[in-house]
Protein backbone atom coordinates (compact mmCIF):
# COMPACT_ATOMS: atom_id res chain seq x y z
CA UNK A 1 0.00 0.00 0.00
CA UNK A 2 1.66 3.20 -1.20
CA UNK A 3 1.18 6.21 1.06
CA UNK A 4 1.63 9.65 -0.57
CA UNK A 5 4.91 11.22 0.57
CA UNK A 6 3.23 14.57 1.05
CA UNK A 7 0.85 13.02 3.54
CA UNK A 8 3.67 11.59 5.63
CA UNK A 9 5.47 14.95 5.54
CA UNK A 10 2.37 16.80 6.70
CA UNK A 11 1.86 14.50 9.66
CA UNK A 12 5.46 14.98 10.71
CA UNK A 13 5.65 18.74 10.15
CA UNK A 14 2.22 20.09 11.16
CA UNK A 15 1.40 20.63 14.83
CA UNK A 16 -2.39 21.04 15.11
CA UNK A 17 -4.87 18.58 13.59
CA UNK A 18 -8.63 18.35 13.35
CA UNK A 19 -9.65 14.75 12.62
CA UNK A 20 -13.23 14.42 11.37
CA UNK A 21 -15.38 11.66 9.96
CA UNK A 22 -18.82 11.20 8.49
CA UNK A 23 -22.11 11.81 10.22
CA UNK A 24 -23.67 8.67 11.72
CA UNK A 25 -20.20 7.24 12.36
CA UNK A 26 -19.61 3.50 12.17
CA UNK A 27 -16.87 1.35 13.67
CA UNK A 28 -14.42 1.95 10.84
CA UNK A 29 -14.80 5.72 11.05
CA UNK A 30 -14.53 5.78 14.85
CA UNK A 31 -11.66 3.31 15.11
CA UNK A 32 -9.62 4.97 12.38
CA UNK A 33 -9.97 8.40 13.98
CA UNK A 34 -9.13 7.19 17.46
CA UNK A 35 -6.04 5.23 16.39
CA UNK A 36 -4.65 8.06 14.27
CA UNK A 37 -5.34 10.61 17.01
CA UNK A 38 -3.42 8.51 19.53
CA UNK A 39 -0.50 8.11 17.13
CA UNK A 40 -0.31 11.85 16.48
CA UNK A 41 -0.41 12.64 20.19
CA UNK A 42 2.53 10.29 20.68
CA UNK A 43 4.36 12.54 18.21
CA UNK A 44 3.54 15.54 20.42
CA UNK A 45 0.79 16.94 18.22
CA UNK A 46 -2.39 18.74 19.26
CA UNK A 47 -5.39 16.74 18.03
CA UNK A 48 -9.14 17.32 18.18
CA UNK A 49 -11.64 14.63 17.16
CA UNK A 50 -14.91 15.85 15.64
CA UNK A 51 -18.15 14.23 14.61
CA UNK A 52 -21.48 15.99 14.38
CA UNK A 53 -23.23 12.90 15.74
CA UNK A 54 -22.39 11.16 19.03
CA UNK A 55 -20.61 7.83 19.08
CA UNK A 56 -23.35 5.16 18.92
CA UNK A 57 -23.96 3.31 22.17
CA UNK A 58 -22.75 -0.03 20.78
CA UNK A 59 -19.32 1.46 19.99
CA UNK A 60 -18.71 3.07 23.37
CA UNK A 61 -16.47 0.21 24.43
CA UNK A 62 -13.80 1.56 22.07
CA UNK A 63 -10.88 3.15 23.99
CA UNK A 64 -10.94 6.95 23.81
CA UNK A 65 -14.42 7.23 22.27
CA UNK A 66 -15.34 9.99 24.74
CA UNK A 67 -12.73 12.24 23.14
CA UNK A 68 -15.02 12.99 20.19
CA UNK A 69 -16.56 16.46 20.15
CA UNK A 70 -19.82 17.41 18.45
CA UNK A 71 -18.84 21.11 18.29
CA UNK A 72 -15.67 22.65 16.90
CA UNK A 73 -15.20 25.11 19.73
CA UNK A 74 -11.90 27.01 19.78
CA UNK A 75 -9.92 24.61 17.62
CA UNK A 76 -10.55 26.73 14.52
CA UNK A 77 -8.65 29.63 16.11
CA UNK A 78 -5.55 27.37 16.11
CA UNK A 79 -5.70 27.04 12.30
CA UNK A 80 -5.66 23.22 12.25
CA UNK A 81 -4.94 20.94 9.35
CA UNK A 82 -8.19 19.10 8.59
CA UNK A 83 -8.01 15.33 8.07
CA UNK A 84 -11.18 13.72 6.75
CA UNK A 85 -11.26 10.00 7.53
CA UNK A 86 -13.55 7.40 5.95
CA UNK A 87 -15.24 10.06 3.86
CA UNK A 88 -14.11 12.36 1.06
CA UNK A 89 -16.16 15.54 1.21
CA UNK A 90 -16.86 18.17 3.90
CA UNK A 91 -20.62 17.80 3.56
CA UNK A 92 -20.37 14.16 4.66
CA UNK A 93 -18.78 15.40 7.90
CA UNK A 94 -21.10 18.44 8.29
CA UNK A 95 -18.16 20.78 7.70
CA UNK A 96 -19.23 22.36 4.41
CA UNK A 97 -19.67 25.78 6.08
CA UNK A 98 -16.01 25.98 7.05
CA UNK A 99 -12.77 26.63 5.22
CA UNK A 100 -9.39 25.27 6.22
CA UNK A 101 -5.83 26.22 5.41
CA UNK A 102 -5.05 22.70 4.27
CA UNK A 103 -7.05 19.49 3.99
CA UNK A 104 -6.19 15.79 3.79
CA UNK A 105 -8.55 13.01 2.74
CA UNK A 106 -7.98 9.38 3.79
CA UNK A 107 -10.73 7.14 2.47
CA UNK A 108 -11.56 3.84 0.79
CA UNK A 109 -14.98 4.49 -0.75
CA UNK A 110 -15.59 3.76 -4.41
CA UNK A 111 -17.40 7.04 -5.07
CA UNK A 112 -15.04 10.01 -4.84
CA UNK A 113 -14.98 13.79 -4.81
CA UNK A 114 -12.05 16.07 -5.64
CA UNK A 115 -11.87 17.56 -2.14
CA UNK A 116 -8.53 17.74 -0.36
CA UNK A 117 -5.09 19.13 -1.21
CA UNK A 118 -3.63 15.75 -0.27
CA UNK A 119 -5.78 12.75 -1.14
CA UNK A 120 -5.12 9.15 -0.23
CA UNK A 121 -7.99 7.04 -1.53
CA UNK A 122 -7.61 3.26 -1.75
CA UNK A 123 -10.76 1.86 -3.33
CA UNK A 124 -9.56 -1.69 -2.86
CA UNK A 125 -8.83 -1.30 0.85
CA UNK A 126 -11.28 -3.30 2.95
CA UNK A 127 -11.44 -0.57 5.59
CA UNK A 128 -9.98 2.83 6.34
CA UNK A 129 -8.61 1.14 9.45
CA UNK A 130 -6.29 -0.92 7.23
CA UNK A 131 -4.92 2.29 5.76
CA UNK A 132 -4.42 3.87 9.17
CA UNK A 133 -2.53 0.77 10.36
CA UNK A 134 -0.06 1.13 7.49
CA UNK A 135 0.16 4.91 8.02
CA UNK A 136 1.01 4.55 11.70
CA UNK A 137 3.65 1.95 10.88
CA UNK A 138 5.12 4.27 8.21
CA UNK A 139 5.36 7.04 10.80
CA UNK A 140 7.49 4.72 12.91
CA UNK A 141 5.02 4.61 15.78
CA UNK A 142 4.47 1.32 17.63
CA UNK A 143 0.90 0.00 17.69
CA UNK A 144 -0.40 0.22 21.27
CA UNK A 145 -3.07 -2.03 22.76
CA UNK A 146 -5.67 0.72 22.50
CA UNK A 147 -4.77 1.43 18.87
CA UNK A 148 -4.98 -2.31 18.17
CA UNK A 149 -8.45 -2.57 19.72
CA UNK A 150 -9.75 0.38 17.73
CA UNK A 151 -8.23 -0.70 14.43
CA UNK A 152 -9.33 -4.32 14.83
CA UNK A 153 -12.87 -3.08 15.48
CA UNK A 154 -12.68 -0.84 12.40
CA UNK A 155 -11.62 -3.73 10.19
CA UNK A 156 -14.04 -6.21 11.74
CA UNK A 157 -17.00 -3.91 11.09
CA UNK A 158 -16.19 -3.27 7.44
CA UNK A 159 -15.41 -6.91 6.64
CA UNK A 160 -18.38 -8.37 8.49
CA UNK A 161 -15.88 -9.87 10.91
CA UNK A 162 -13.93 -11.31 7.99
CA UNK A 163 -16.98 -12.82 6.24
CA UNK A 164 -17.25 -10.43 3.27
CA UNK A 165 -15.53 -10.69 -0.09
CA UNK A 166 -13.20 -7.81 0.80
CA UNK A 167 -11.39 -10.06 3.29
CA UNK A 168 -8.03 -10.63 1.61
CA UNK A 169 -4.52 -11.56 2.62
CA UNK A 170 -3.63 -8.04 3.82
CA UNK A 171 -6.75 -7.91 6.00
CA UNK A 172 -5.85 -11.13 7.79
CA UNK A 173 -2.19 -10.18 8.17
CA UNK A 174 -3.08 -6.80 9.66
CA UNK A 175 -5.67 -8.40 11.94
CA UNK A 176 -3.06 -10.89 13.18
CA UNK A 177 -0.63 -8.04 13.90
CA UNK A 178 -3.34 -6.23 15.86
CA UNK A 179 -4.06 -9.32 17.94
CA UNK A 180 -0.34 -9.58 18.64
CA UNK A 181 -0.47 -5.93 19.77
CA UNK A 182 -3.25 -6.65 22.25
CA UNK A 183 -6.61 -6.66 20.45
CA UNK A 184 -9.01 -9.30 21.82
CA UNK A 185 -11.14 -10.70 18.96
CA UNK A 186 -13.56 -12.56 21.23
CA UNK A 187 -14.26 -9.56 23.45
CA UNK A 188 -14.62 -7.20 20.49
CA UNK A 189 -17.05 -9.56 18.74
CA UNK A 190 -19.10 -9.85 21.91
CA UNK A 191 -19.36 -6.06 22.19
CA UNK A 192 -20.35 -5.78 18.51
CA UNK A 193 -22.86 -8.61 18.24
CA UNK A 194 -23.93 -9.80 21.69
CA UNK A 195 -24.51 -6.65 23.74
CA UNK A 196 -27.63 -5.23 22.12
CA UNK A 197 -30.14 -3.40 24.28
CA UNK A 198 -33.61 -4.99 24.25
CA UNK A 199 -35.05 -1.87 22.63
CA UNK A 200 -32.72 -2.25 19.67
CA UNK A 201 -33.80 -5.86 19.22
CA UNK A 202 -37.44 -4.74 19.37
CA UNK A 203 -36.76 -2.24 16.59
CA UNK A 204 -35.14 -4.96 14.47
CA UNK A 205 -38.20 -7.16 14.99
CA UNK A 206 -40.52 -4.39 13.80
CA UNK A 207 -38.28 -3.68 10.83
CA UNK A 208 -38.12 -7.32 9.72
CA UNK A 209 -41.90 -7.40 9.91
CA UNK A 210 -41.97 -5.00 6.92
CA UNK A 211 -39.90 -7.32 4.71
CA UNK A 212 -40.68 -7.31 0.98
CA UNK A 213 -38.80 -9.45 -1.56
CA UNK A 214 -39.06 -8.99 -5.29
CA UNK A 215 -36.71 -10.16 -8.06
CA UNK A 216 -33.85 -11.02 -5.67
CA UNK A 217 -34.16 -7.69 -3.86
CA UNK A 218 -35.30 -7.37 -0.25
CA UNK A 219 -36.51 -4.15 1.37
CA UNK A 220 -37.28 -3.42 5.01
CA UNK A 221 -38.08 -0.02 6.46
CA UNK A 222 -38.02 1.85 9.75
CA UNK A 223 -40.39 4.73 10.46
CA UNK A 224 -40.13 7.48 13.02
CA UNK A 225 -43.10 5.91 14.80
CA UNK A 226 -41.07 2.70 15.22
CA UNK A 227 -38.26 4.68 16.83
CA UNK A 228 -40.74 6.34 19.18
CA UNK A 229 -42.39 3.05 20.10
CA UNK A 230 -39.08 1.36 20.94
CA UNK A 231 -37.20 4.35 22.35
CA UNK A 232 -34.41 3.96 19.79
CA UNK A 233 -32.32 6.30 17.65
CA UNK A 234 -30.86 6.33 14.15
CA UNK A 235 -27.66 4.62 15.24
CA UNK A 236 -29.63 1.59 16.45
CA UNK A 237 -30.43 0.67 12.82
CA UNK A 238 -26.80 -0.01 11.92
CA UNK A 239 -26.46 -3.45 10.26
CA UNK A 240 -30.23 -3.84 9.81
CA UNK A 241 -29.69 -3.90 6.04
CA UNK A 242 -27.52 -6.99 6.44
CA UNK A 243 -30.09 -9.33 7.99
CA UNK A 244 -32.25 -10.10 4.91
CA UNK A 245 -29.06 -10.80 2.97
CA UNK A 246 -28.99 -14.09 4.89
CA UNK A 247 -31.77 -15.33 2.58
CA UNK A 248 -30.23 -17.40 -0.21
CA UNK A 249 -32.18 -15.78 -3.06
CA UNK A 250 -31.51 -12.19 -1.99
CA UNK A 251 -28.79 -10.43 -3.99
CA UNK A 252 -29.49 -6.89 -2.77
CA UNK A 253 -30.75 -6.10 0.72
CA UNK A 254 -32.09 -2.61 1.44
CA UNK A 255 -33.01 -0.68 4.58
CA UNK A 256 -35.11 2.46 4.18
CA UNK A 257 -35.16 4.63 7.28
CA UNK A 258 -37.26 7.76 7.85
CA UNK A 259 -35.26 10.89 8.65
CA UNK A 260 -38.07 13.45 8.24
CA UNK A 261 -41.38 14.07 6.55
CA UNK A 262 -41.17 12.08 3.28
CA UNK A 263 -37.38 12.05 3.68
CA UNK A 264 -35.58 8.71 3.73
CA UNK A 265 -32.08 7.36 4.14
CA UNK A 266 -31.44 4.25 2.04
CA UNK A 267 -28.75 1.71 2.99
CA UNK A 268 -27.97 -1.10 0.55
CA UNK A 269 -25.94 -4.29 0.84
CA UNK A 270 -25.23 -6.79 -1.93
CA UNK A 271 -23.56 -10.10 -2.63
CA UNK A 272 -20.69 -10.89 -4.98
CA UNK A 273 -20.34 -8.72 -8.07
CA UNK A 274 -23.64 -6.87 -7.68
CA UNK A 275 -22.58 -3.22 -7.51
CA UNK A 276 -24.93 -1.13 -5.37
CA UNK A 277 -22.54 1.85 -5.52
CA UNK A 278 -23.85 2.52 -9.03
CA UNK A 279 -27.40 2.68 -7.70
CA UNK A 280 -26.38 5.04 -4.92
CA UNK A 281 -24.47 7.29 -7.34
CA UNK A 282 -27.53 7.56 -9.59
CA UNK A 283 -29.47 9.00 -6.64
CA UNK A 284 -26.69 11.33 -5.47
CA UNK A 285 -25.17 8.99 -2.89
CA UNK A 286 -22.11 6.77 -2.79
CA UNK A 287 -20.24 3.94 -1.14
CA UNK A 288 -18.72 0.61 -2.09
CA UNK A 289 -19.67 -2.13 -4.52
CA UNK A 290 -21.32 -4.20 -1.79
CA UNK A 291 -22.33 -1.43 0.64
CA UNK A 292 -23.69 1.96 -0.40
CA UNK A 293 -26.43 4.44 0.34
CA UNK A 294 -28.26 7.63 -0.56
CA UNK A 295 -31.07 9.92 0.58
CA UNK A 296 -34.36 10.51 -1.17
CA UNK A 297 -37.39 12.73 -0.68
CA UNK A 298 -40.66 11.08 -1.74
CA UNK A 299 -43.40 8.92 -0.29
CA UNK A 300 -42.34 5.45 0.82
CA UNK A 301 -44.04 3.65 -2.06
CA UNK A 302 -42.20 5.81 -4.59
CA UNK A 303 -38.86 5.19 -2.90
CA UNK A 304 -39.42 1.42 -2.93
CA UNK A 305 -40.45 1.43 -6.58
CA UNK A 306 -37.36 3.42 -7.57
CA UNK A 307 -35.11 1.01 -5.69
CA UNK A 308 -36.70 -2.13 -7.13
CA UNK A 309 -36.39 -0.74 -10.66
CA UNK A 310 -32.77 0.38 -10.26
CA UNK A 311 -31.77 -2.87 -8.56
CA UNK A 312 -33.33 -4.99 -11.29
CA UNK A 313 -31.21 -3.19 -13.87
CA UNK A 314 -28.00 -3.67 -11.88
CA UNK A 315 -28.65 -7.36 -11.19
CA UNK A 316 -29.35 -8.03 -14.86
CA UNK A 317 -25.81 -6.84 -15.71
CA UNK A 318 -24.06 -9.36 -13.42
Amino acid sequence: MKIPKGLIDDFREEQVFLLATHISPDGDAIGSCLALAEALRLLGKTVVLYDKDPVPEHYRFMPGCRLFRSALGRILSKDPLLVLLDCNGPERAALERYTFRKTIVIDHHETESDYGEVRWVERNAAATGIMIFHLIKSLGIPITKTMATNLYTAIAVDTGTFRYGNTGVDVLRVAASLVEAGAKPGAISEYLYECWKKRRFDLLTLSLGTLEIKNNVSIVHVTREMHTKTGTTESDTENFANFPRIIDTVKISVLIRAIGNSRWKVSMRSKGRVNVATIAAAFGGGGHRNAAGFRMTADLATVKKAIFNAARSVISKT
